[in-house]
């Protein structure tokens, strides 16, 4: 690591104390621009870098709601403002115990390059609240919402920042803020992405992120004359993005034997198909939070309290959240064969996780790079609502298949043109950057 780098680095970390995974997504980024910084000294004077870890604009804030006992509740609700140099803030809003101001910092910050790769017009953003939807009524959830949206409303719109669901915002969370966002703005607008089909939401939507992370791992592994038909894949999680990747998998041909949750794994060795599939949807809206359901609906193999990183797969799809494959299930994988790892979550494996895939020279792509068909996706629901036209689930897939293949294409192409050859972290991090670097270049000291 070169002098500055480290010096960056270092100035990053003790200006944000306890954020741990913002340091860990400023590092992987830091590292990969090492070749560029070099070779493009108007960024490091132009202090580009220095520019880009620091929000543009950090909200913080009260959430005041009633629970259906009459009891008043406070939560704190965020949003941060990364970087708004190539669109509006684009990003979503997560609702969920672990929220902090360091965990958005680092998805934010992550949301930053994933949209430039996306090629669309938008910036990074990300939110969300301490608030826990699980076990809640839909009253409370409601009131919630609106209170949420009674602050936050004042500081995004359609040209300014357009927020989206993320973990613990589905569609009937979109649906209440948006409510309230109509009617204290008094105005029907694309505010919000991940809208319902009969008021501005887009087709596929929810299948998206896992139908883009299966996209993105088809292409990888064309560069090795291979396809998805035969593979048996490991998926970790059994929300929207694991959903979408299983539908993608079985419909390429190949088989998933994995799912994951707080609780556990389950390994089904006949693979998760036909009605298993439409069970996925049973256990998310159950909100218990637990694979095990499946398990025993099913009568297949669970593991509590583990990862399923042990399970001899050809491809493993990580869809579930942040720093769930360390150094030890890299090293699993990579010795059970596996010679494919494609992330469907934001930053899943860890530093040192990475560093053996690129050692062992399996094809490894990062979230940032594989996961961007939700945000795409997010973006083609913006044109939509600007066009007031709604376009059909073959020509939203058909649109997102073309923009992954894209990204796809860009990470590779930039990680040759700087030397690294295969290395997608490289390719899809230097071209992300170069992108927002030039704009902000562009558009002066702001």
């Amino acid at each position: 690591m070169s002098e500055y780098v480290n010096n960056l680095l270092s100035k990053v970390k003790a200006q944000n104390q306890n954020e741990p995974e913002f340091h860990q997504a400023v590092q992987e980024v830091l590292e990969s621009l090492e070749g560029v910084i070099a070779q493009h000294p108007e960024y490091r004077s132009a202090k580009i870098l220095e520019r880009m870890v620091e929000p543009e604009r950090v909200i913080m804030f009260r959430v005041p709601w009633m629970d259906d006992q009459g009891e008043i509740h406070v939560n704190r609700g965020y949003r941060i403002e990364m970087n708004s140099a190539i669109g509006p803030y684009k990003g979503g809003l997560r609702f969920h115990p672990s929220v902090t101001l360091g965990i958005l910092k680092f998805l934010a910050f992550e949301q930053v390059f994933k949209n430039s790769l996306t090629t669309l017009p938008m910036g990074g953003g990300k939110g969300g609240s301490d608030f826990d939807p699980k076990g809640k009524s839909d009253h409370e959830v409601m009131r919630f919402c609106q209170s949420f949206m009674t602050e936050l409303f004042r500081h995004i719109g359609p040209n300014t920042d357009v927020p989206a669901g993320d973990i613990g915002v589905g569609g009937r969370e979109i649906g209440f803020l948006f409510g309230q966002y109509k009617r204290l703005r008094n105005e029907f607008t694309g505010v919000l992405t991940g809208k319902g089909i009969n008021w501005g939401g887009s087709l596929i939507r929810p299948e998206a992120t896992g139908y883009g992370t299966v996209y993105f791992a088809q292409e990888m592994l064309k560069t090795r004359g291979q396809d998805f038909e035969g593979k048996v894949c490991a998926v970790s999680g059994f929300g929207n993005v694991a959903w979408g990747a299983v539908q993608k998998i079985n419909q390429l041909g190949g088989k998933v034997v994995t799912l994951s949750g707080p609780d556990g794994f389950i390994y089904d060795k006949s693979g998760v198909k036909g009605e298993k599939v439409d069970y996925m949807l049973k256990l998310r809206a159950s909100a218990n939070d637990r694979v095990k359901d499946y398990a025993d609906e099913f009568k297949v193999e669970f593991y509590p309290g583990k990862r399923p990183w042990g399970v001899k797969v050809d491809v493993a799809l990580p869809c579930a959240t942040q720093n769930e494959i360390y150094e030890e299930d890299a090293k699993e994988l990579v010795k059970n064969g596996c010679n494919c790892v494609c992330e469907g979550a934001n930053m899943p494996t860890t530093i040192e996780g990475y560093k053996i895939f690129t050692d062992a020279k399996i094809l490894y792509a990062p979230g940032k790079a594989s996961n961007a068909g939700g945000v795409a996706t997010s973006g083609l629901e913006m044109s939509q609502n600007s066009m007031r036209l709604p376009w059909s689930s073959d020509e939203v897939d058909k649109r997102l298949h073309e923009i992954m293949t894209r990204i796809h294409d860009t990470c590779v192409s930039t990680a040759q043109r700087y030397g690294q050859p295969g290395n997608y972290v490289i390719g899809a991090n230097i071209a992300g950057f170069l992108k927002v670097a030039d704009a902000m270049l562009d558009q002066g000291l702001v």
